[in-house]
Order: C-alpha cells, then sequence, then structure tokens
C-alpha cells in the first residue's frame, strides 16, 4: 500500500489539509482495498489552523518511509521554517521520496531549496511573491500543478484536488483516477496546464447557465466525428458564442476537450480490456491508427502498447 505523509506546518490552511486527507483516505483499487494509508504529521503534538488546534498522531519521524509527502498551504507563506522540518523534507528528498505542495505549501517547499532551478507555481495571489523570493525558480502562475517527476506544486484550493487527482493516476491509472474523482464529485478532465481562475469580471450569463448537460453528451459521442459547428448546433448556440462559453467554464476549447476526453477512454480502454490498440482508436473517434497513436503519445508521453504495459 502506497503511504501518504500529510505534513501540518503552523497556521496549515485547512482546507489544503483535509484535501489530500479526504481524496486519499476514500482511494479504492478494483478489488476494493484501500489504495493509500494516510499519516498526519507535524513537528509539535498541536497545531495552529486558524480557526481551530489539531492534534497530529505522527511527528515529524511519520514522514520517514513514507512514498509520497504532501505539503499544505500555510497562512504566512514567508514564515520561518524550522530546521527539523528544513532537515526532515531534505532527507526524504534524497531517500527518493515523491514531494508535493498545495497552494502556498510552495514556499516551505522553496525554503528547502528543492525547488531550485525547477519550474513550480502556487496560489496567483502569491505567485509574484514567490519568484521575487526565490528568483532561481521558475514561477508559473498560470496553471493548476506542475509535476517535475519527483517534486510537483500546485495553485490554491481546488487545485489541490486536481494535484491529487494526477498522482492517483500516476500510482494506479485512470481507471482508479476516475473513481476517485467521481467519489470527489470532482471533474477529471482538468489537467495541469490549465489557467489557474484568476480573479477578473464575471461574464454575464443567464442564471444557471452551465455546459454541463453538453460535457455529458460529449462524453457519450466520443466515437463520433464533430466539428464545433456540429457542437454548437446541439448546444443551440452560435459557434462563437460556444467557443466564448467554453473558454470560461472549462478553460479550454470543445475540441481539446473533446480530444482528451478520447485519451482519457482510451486510457481507461487500454487498462481495462484486452482491445486491440487500433480498435480503441476506432472506439474514441480516431480517424486512424496513425491520428490516434500520434495524438496519444502528445498527451500522455507514451505510445498505447508502452501505457498498456504500465498500466495493465
Amino acid at each position: 500500500m502506497h503511504t501518504v505523509a500529510v505534513l501540518a506546518l503552523p497556521q496549515v490552511i485547512p482546507f489544503d489539509l483535509s484535501t489530500p486527507i479526504e481524496v486519499f483516505t476514500r482511494t479504492r483499487l478494483p478489488d476494493g482495498r484501500p489504495g493509500y494509508q494516510v499519516r498526519v504529521c507535524a513537528e509539535d503534538p498541536e497545531v495552529d489552523a486558524g480557526a481551530f488546534t489539531l492534534r497530529a498522531p505522527w511527528r515529524l519521524d511519520g514522514l520517514e518511509g513514507a512514498d509520497t509527502i504532501i505539503v499544505p498551504g500555510v497562512a504566512n507563506p514567508t514564515a520561518p521554517l524550522s530546521p527539523a522540518v528544513h532537515d526532515a523534507l531534505k532527507t526524504a528528498a534524497a531517500e527518493g521520496t515523491r514531494i508535493a505542495s498545495i497552494c502556498t505549501g510552495t514556499f516551505p517547499l522553496a525554503a528547502t531549496g528543492l525547488l531550485s532551478g525547477l519550474r513550480a507555481t502556487t496560489h496567483w495571489a502569491g505567485a509574484g511573491l514567490l519568484a521575487a523570493a526565490y528568483p532561481d525558480i521558475e514561477v508559473d502562475p498560470d496553471v493548476l500543478y506542475v509535476d517535475n517527476g519527483q517534486i510537483l506544486t500546485s495553485a490554491g484550493a481546488a487545485a489541490g484536488l486536481d494535484l491529487c487527482l494526477h498522482l492517483i493516476r500516476r500510482d494506479y491509472g485512470s481507471a482508479v483516477a476516475a473513481d476517485a474523482a467521481r467519489l470527489s464529485v470532482m471533474p477529471l478532465e482538468r489537467e495541469g496546464g490549465q489557467a489557474q481562475f484568476i480573479v477578473q469580471p464575471l461574464p454575464a450569463t443567464p442564471r444557471g447557465a452551465t455546459l454541463e448537460p453538453l460535457l455529458t453528451w460529449l462524453q457519450s459521442s466520443l466515437a463520433r466525428e464533430l466539428t464545433v459547428d456540429d457542437i454548437a448546433a446541439h448546444a443551440g448556440m452560435s459557434p462563437r458564442t460556444l467557443m466564448r462559453r467554453f473558454r470560461e467554464q472549462t478553460g479550454t476549447t470543445p475540441l481539446q476537450w473533446l480530444h482528451r476526453a478520447r485519451i482519457r477512454q482510451a486510457q481507461h480502454l487500454l487498462e481495462t480490456t484486452d482491445h486491440t490498440v487500433e480498435r480503441i482508436g476506432a472506439q474514441v473517434g480516431f480517424g486512424s491508427p496513425t491520428a490516434f497513436r500520434d495524438r496519444f503519445k502528445r498527451v500522455t508521453g507514451v505510445s498505447p502498447h508502452s501505457y498498456r504495459r504500465a498500466f495493465r
């Protein structure tokens, strides 16, 4: 079983702390077994969490032997990092432990030097401060999360969910991640490169307007050859209005969303069926095996055959 240690630092943000606890403790493998053991660790027995004080059942030695360490956000990102926490994170990284931060948890991670020379993100409101404090980090304020392999960072609030689901997909494949997303009532289609939701004037849309019915229809129509005009006609709006609404509500275009949905479905079929790659490509709406292989590798970084070998 994969062990996740959630590090509760002083002034930890409760939402960021609870996100990995809830997502990972509810993750189940296809045979019903739990996918993760979760430890909440802290330097001191009691931790100030703003509106309340929490007691962590594990001290810093709980980080030892963990497969993944999550560093949630803190209310004061510029607070100095204690030497004990600094050393514990550096030791874990040296031993190959995967370390990920949520929201302003990027700041204590940056204080260890583990992000030096890497691309990273944090809550958009703190991106400028992070870049100024750590000029050796390539700060990207526009994405939901950044995966550097062993070290990962995510933006604020709900982006922590995106990061956790991404980690589950890395550990157990898209089928388990999709199940965890359903339990979290969280869409799996948001990807790390999608823009953060930075404060801006709200679009003028009718009360209750949503693309959810259209997204459901698209998900059920993956095998069909669809154009923007086809999608707009089904939605009962002009192509221009469709593009604007889609960008506002999903952060991407209809065809980009459709391509990602097709690749996710292909991942599921590669993991759970014995269908040939050619058949799967046709099932998810690609006109030729070559087009399917090219798009799949562009999105996942590996070929369909390599993906099947890794995740079956």
